[in-house]
């Protein structure tokens, strides 16, 4: 105490002695101007700089789809509370289905319609900072790709921002004064305006880069297919019919650049690390390390995240798939009689963050649509062995009748994806455990600009053409069944179902549901809900979500009027 008491006198002292000297000083000598001062119109000086800046914005999506750091706005971003997935009994205080607690004040609203705009703010950053008089560039050619890639992912933010929230505010420039005036553009004009964004560049882009995760020319296309798909739908809406059919014509045009372009083409024999290990099958060797990227001979990715292991081990703790732990069952809990442990031939390390309905791991595998190569035992894995010695099923397959004896254990049980798991785990002999995957994963693949393709064409009264388009997956697919016209409802369940089977636990389901239009996305809430708090607080009607309450408060200047039903 004393000592402290002595330090605190000589601090005093020196206090003094120091505004007592100030006195004698020319006030000037504070007023020195700094050495260096950071601006927007500085702070780049090379071109590659500014690709940093665009590299940053690959950096944070790759956060976005994989969620190093388990998020729980990410999880509701990639389908927690849709018709495909909701949370396990240990989560129900992280539901995205209970419509008592879900409102314009809603925290998972505020994160993902502000992450878009993060991403705006960067690729208008990396906009402005191209055009700065004293970036040099190695070539013109350079910096037309630089500029492309910001320009896409600009049109990127806001495809997501209309098919999720409907119209926002369209922001081009570097904001550099505090604005409070921002004005809504409708959701047909959000779309124009990313679909214009688009055409500007398409050609400004390669159809092929050494390098995996650039932005390629399939890329742009494939993004402009679901565009004026999602123009066309809202057109109709707004009783346009005429526009609604020529953006139609367009989506399907730019799905036959991708599909039928010469580039990418469905996997359909064995291919990769893997392919000489009889246990596999194509659409197993599309999920394995060293597998995932065009670069690696998958000819159907068409866009990836890069993840990789060194940087983890040395620097970037979040190159990583953590989709083992954040997707993966938790047997342990759910049948601790049968099933216990952590290894791999019980699912891991797996914490349940979000779990796939009974829609999306079984009704869409019934009856005739049993007879399906996503439904393999070594894709969706289903033979879980008994390990506990006490158990009847002990080195047997528990039947999953015992697993599914009561609801919370149904929560906790489920099938297997080999999306998300693997029996090749890196990294285990320097620490690692069961809980992360070291893989490229996939932002586009081929199948979905197909099922794109397929929507845009039954939307414009084609469903002929529509069934070809999905019995293409479906015979990739080894499918006993294949779909007719007749097959093709008009409420899109069969391209819903179709997308479930084949883009499980990579699509965005919410993008896809709101973008529909209608009531499509609450009816089948309602419906598919694992827990039953959709159906009893599920009371309106809606096909966007709502602007933030955060955001109309804060634009003070201008009104921004909230999305019906909200």
């Amino acid at each position: 105490m004393k000592a402290l008491k002595y330090i605190s006198s000589i601090c005093s002292c020196l206090l003094l002695i120091n505004i007592a000297g100030c006195k004698k000083i020319d006030d000037k000598f504070l007023d020195t101007p700094p050495e260096t001062f950071y601006t927007v119109d500085n702070i780049f000086t090379t071109s590659s700089q500014v690709d940093q800046a665009v590299i940053a914005i690959y950096s944070q999506l790759r956060d976005i789809w994989a969620n190093p750091t388990e998020q729980n706005w990410i999880f509701v971003f990639r389908g927690n509370g849709t018709d495909m997935f909701d949370v396990p009994s240990i989560r129900r205080g992280n539901t995205f289905n209970n419509y008592g607690l879900i409102n314009p004040n809603s925290g998972n609203f505020n994160s993902i319609y502000g992450v878009w705009y993060q991403i705006i703010a960067k690729a208008n950053l990396a906009l402005y900072s191209a055009e700065q008089p004293g970036i040099s560039w190695v070539s013109a050619s350079d910096k037309t790709y630089t500029v492309a890639q910001a320009r896409f992912f600009r049109a990127f933010a806001y495809r997501n921002l209309a098919e999720l929230f409907g119209g926002v505010p369209i922001v081009t420039e570097v904001t550099k004064v505090a604005r409070y005036d921002y004005t809504r553009a409708s959701r047909a004009e959000t779309y124009q305006y990313a679909i214009d964004e688009l055409l500007a560049i398409e050609n400004d882009v390669p159809e092929v880069t050494a390098q995996g995760g650039r932005l390629v020319r399939g890329v742009v296309q494939h993004n402009l297919c679901e565009l004026y798909l999602g123009l066309g739908i809202q057109l109709q809406a707004d009783g346009d019919a005429g526009g609604a059919s020529n953006a139609f014509t367009q989506s399907i045009a730019y799905g036959n650049k991708v599909i039928d372009g010469g580039i990418y083409s469905l996997m359909t024999s064995r291919y990769g690390a893997r392919k000489e290990e009889t246990q596999g099958n194509v659409y197993w060797d599309l999920f394995q390390e060293n597998n995932v990227n065009y670069q690696d001979g998958n000819k159907e990715c068409i866009w990836a995240i890069q993840i990789d292991y060194a940087a983890y081990r040395a620097e970037d703790p979040r190159s990583k798939l953590p989709y083992s732990r954040t997707y993966g069952p938790v047997f342990r809990d759910g049948a601790p009689g049968n099933l216990t442990g952590t290894g791999a031939d019980v699912g891991g390390r797996g914490i349940a963050q979000i779990i796939p309905t009974m829609y999306a791991r079984d009704s869409i595998y019934g009856g005739a649509y049993a007879d399906d190569m996503r439904n393999s035992d070594i894709v969706f894995r289903r033979n879980i062995l008994g390990n506990v010695p006490s158990s009847p099923y002990y080195q047997q397959p528990v039947p999953w009748s015992a697993l599914y004896d009561t609801k919370d254990h149904q929560s906790l049980n489920y099938p297997i994806s080999c999306k998300i798991a693997t029996d090749k785990y890196t990294g285990i002999a320097d620490g690692e455990n069961l809980s992360n995957l070291f893989r490229d994963d996939y932002f586009i693949r081929l199948p979905e600009t197909i099922l794109l393709r397929a929507e845009a064409k039954q939307r414009s009264g084609d469903k002929p053409g529509a069934a070809a388009d999905i019995n293409l997956l479906r015979t990739r697919a080894d499918c006993g069944y294949l779909v007719t016209a007749a097959d093709m409802d008009d409420q899109y369940s069969m391209i819903l179902d179709e997308r479930a089977r084949e883009l499980v636990y990579e699509e965005c389901r919410w993008n896809t549901l709101l973008r529909m239009g209608g009531t499509i996305a609450v009816d089948r809430i309602r419906k598919y809900a694992f827990w039953p708090e959709a159906a009893a607080t599920l009371t309106f009607n809606y096909n966007l979500w709502p602007i933030p309450q955060l955001v109309i408060d804060a634009n003070k200047d201008v009104k921004l009027d909230q999305n019906p039903s909200w």
